[in-house]
């Protein structure tokens, strides 16, 4: 059955924080918190900080649910972050909180927020300021919260979808292939469409490829080409590989 109406759906970091966590979503009526937690249990120092959040949260009459992301990997909180941003309904207001985690979690999380801007969906990240800080390990960070603060944010533009398949296809291929068999490849699955008779077929094959693919691919500055020969290889660049780390297809 369709939801009747909007939620308010809250993406918060587990760190050494609870107040900061549990007090936005009480006041800004949280239906729903999402806890993005370290994906290794076993090294997890904030688990106990976890658990005691959702007590708070059951008792708030919040519902809490756990997503998975290494700490410590930019792209992959990015991706979490995005995921959950993406299976949430369209209508439900997200808000996301760049106060509870790590520097690298907040950072994700902003990111994860201007990648997703597009296709209005209403995402209202925002910062949590402490009223207390504890000075020591031991005890959660801060407590209390004066405030909450929405934060600026902006659209960042992502390739098309077709780009993105694109460069895990390259990705998979070891990071570098002939335009030649990337043609036949992105052929396969879908990436680009043919209409040519058999005569023709592999001409026009490579040349819708280098049109539609290689060169926004080139303007997104996301590959590189090089003639090898009478061939001509596409490779993966750096900035392609780190896109593709947090950009599914």
């Amino acid at each position: 059955m369709a939801q009747l109406e909007s939620e308010r759906v809250h993406i918060a970091p587990v760190g050494f924080e609870i107040d900061r966590i549990v007090i936005p979503a009480r006041r800004l009526k949280a239906d729903r918190v999402w806890l993005l937690v370290h994906d290794n249990r076993a090294e997890d120092k904030a688990l106990r900080f976890a658990e005691e959040i959702k007590k708070r949260l059951k008792k708030s009459k919040i519902q809490a649910r756990e997503a998975y992301a290494d700490r410590l990997s930019l792209f992959g909180i990015i991706r979490a972050a995005r995921k959950i941003i993406a299976d949430e309904p369209a209508d439900n207001i997200v808000y996301v909180n760049a106060a509870s985690g790590s520097k690298i979690q907040a950072i994700g999380c902003m990111m994860a927020c201007m990648t997703m801007q597009a296709g209005g969906r209403e995402i209202k990240p925002f910062y949590a300021e402490a009223e207390e800080y504890a000075g020591f390990e031991g005890r959660q960070q801060s407590s209390g919260v004066k405030g909450v603060n929405p934060l600026p944010t902006f659209e960042i533009r992502t390739p098309k979808e077709a780009l993105v398949r694109t460069l895990h296809v390259i990705k998979e291929g070891g990071g570098r292939m002939t335009k030649k068999r990337l043609a036949e490849v992105a052929e396969e699955r879908g990436i680009i469409q043919v209409n040519a008779q058999e005569k023709n077929h592999a001409v026009v094959r490579y040349t819708t490829l280098d049109k539609n693919i290689i060169q926004p691919l080139l303007q997104w500055r996301l590959v590189d080409v090089e003639k090898v020969g009478r061939n001509r290889h596409v490779t993966i660049n750096r900035e392609g590989r780190n896109l593709a780390e947090f950009l599914p297809y």
